[in-house]
């Protein structure tokens, strides 16, 4: 939840068009600050519907078209200690799913709410948890399939060398459906990485594994597990590598073909240089690999889209963004330059601390964390170091593969986007709107954020 997300909520709902463009904004609230957490529920009865968190409080307002509020609805009943909110949002009401603790137990609730954000019954309890006082309490999580006919809670603790993790699997009704499932697997907090977590339209639970021989290694080991609704165990089937390294993997579901859509960058050598990018597609009817191969980008690809450097290196910064389903079991990769450089720091960018959770942020005294899940955040604190920090959001690629998982044609769309210490404004967001793909970027220029939004289409071939 950050405040890029916000701005382009209102801009995907303009016309794609670069002609002439609207941009409307809401009102600051006086109590808005830094610590302001924040998610777009959407437009229900012709409302936009948004959720606020400051500190222990709750609320959501309800904009008009103009972005007024027209009301506000101060979410009294959730209590004190009260975190990971999800929303699972549909035409006409919406479930609010969210854990609190209290004393040494944890309580994940659900509670429907109709589109003036008011109650539709009171919360009922999902699941509850017993931790110990130094313990993770931030252990639920929520996801959906695109149907939103499936909704599975998760939790999953990390202990030793174990790897816990507990389903449940809910119909649009937030009805459990199946029965609490849980399964201990091998864990290695160093080489181990679990990721991916997705549900299908038929209710299996699929997530995967990479694995790496050493902690300052990249992954050369992928596994694949799934669980059908109505089994008890975990399915694993492993992926074959054949000796190249990949790491930040991406999954993404083909609900019409019934297969599950795998891409990562990958290397040749370990912690060497990006090759290509390699793709497995899964067929989950017959349980097994449909197709799989590794990619070569290249240098025609590698010149336009590096902004400087070698072309070796052009694809170093690169970081999968988004893929998109086509119908005939295709799809579009989107991959954006990022990078970042600390004042007063001679070190060069490094790709691998950077997904390894070694990057630190002017922000707070932690770390600025990647995972691969959530994404990209911060923890919010006060300014405790004058050094500062330039992001750089440079070009994007887009890939076109067939069913095959064959490139059939590439893009690189170039843009120069950069701030300090705040990179809440910067990067793009994606709406498919069918046959076009709608590339939507906030422009910064001389320290002052300007409104005008510049709109690409791609067409799929």
């Amino acid at each position: 939840m950050n405040r890029l997300l916000f701005s382009i909520l209102f801009l995907l709902l303009l016309p794609a068009t670069v002609l002439c463009q609207k941009v409307t904004y809401s009102d600051y609230e006086q109590e808005d600050s830094k610590e302001t957490n924040f998610e777009i529920i959407g437009k229900m009865n012709g409302n936009f519907l948004v959720y606020k968190n400051i500190r222990w409080r709750h609320k959501i307002n309800i904009f008009d078209d103009d972005m007024k509020i027209k009301e506000t609805i101060k979410l009294d009943f959730i209590p004190d200690r009260t975190f990971n909110v999800d929303f699972v949002i549909y035409p006409t009401h919406f479930f609010m799913i969210y854990q609190y603790q209290k004393k040494n137990i944890l309580h994940c609730m659900g509670v429907k709410m109709d589109a003036e954000g008011k109650k539709i019954g009171e919360p009922v309890e999902l699941d509850t948890t017993h931790i110990s006082i130094l313990a993770d309490n931030k252990i639920y999580s929520t996801i959906y399939s695109e149907d939103k006919q499936k909704i599975v809670v998760f939790k999953i603790h990390k202990k030793y060398e174990s790897f816990n993790i507990v389903t449940l699997l809910f119909n649009n009704n937030l009805k459990l459906i199946a029965n609490k499932n849980r399964q201990s697997l091998e864990f290695n907090d160093r080489r181990d990485t679990y990721d991916n977590y997705l549900v299908d339209n038929e209710g299996n639970f699929i997530f995967t594994k990479d694995s790496k021989n050493g902690n300052r290694d990249n992954s050369n080991a992928l596994t694949l597990i799934t669980k059908d609704p109505l089994q008890d165990t975990f399915a694993f089937h492993d992926i074959e590598m054949k000796n190249n390294y990949i790491d930040e993997v991406k999954v993404k579901i083909d609900n019409l073909n019934k297969r599950y859509i795998i891409n990562s960058f990958y290397y040749k050598k370990n912690r060497g240089s990006i090759d290509g990018l390699f793709t497995c597609v899964w067929d989950k009817v017959n349980t097994k690999i449909f197709t799989q191969g590794f990619t070569v980008l290249n240098d025609t690809l590698r010149d336009e889209a590096k902004t400087s450097g070698q072309l070796r290196f052009a694809l170093d910064d690169f970081f999968i963004r988004q893929v998109f389903v086509k119908k005939d079991g295709g799809f579009l990769l989107t991959a954006e330059d990022f990078s970042s450089q600390r004042s007063g720091n001679s070190n060069s960018w490094n790709r691998w601390d950077y997904l390894n959770n070694y990057y630190y942020s002017p922000y707070s005294s932690s770390s600025y964390y990647y995972n691969p899940y959530y994404g990209y955040y911060r923890p919010y604190g006060g300014f405790n170091n004058n050094q500062s920090t330039r992001y750089y959001y440079s070009n994007i690629i887009v890939l076109s593969a067939d069913k095959n998982g064959k490139i059939d044609w590439s893009k690189v769309i170039h843009k120069d986007q950069f701030d300090d210490n705040d990179d809440n404004f910067l990067s793009f967001s994606n709406m498919n709107s069918g046959g076009q793909i709608h590339f939507y970027l906030m422009m910064i220029k001389i320290k002052i954020r300007s409104s005008l939004t510049i709109v690409f289409q791609l067409r799929e071939s």
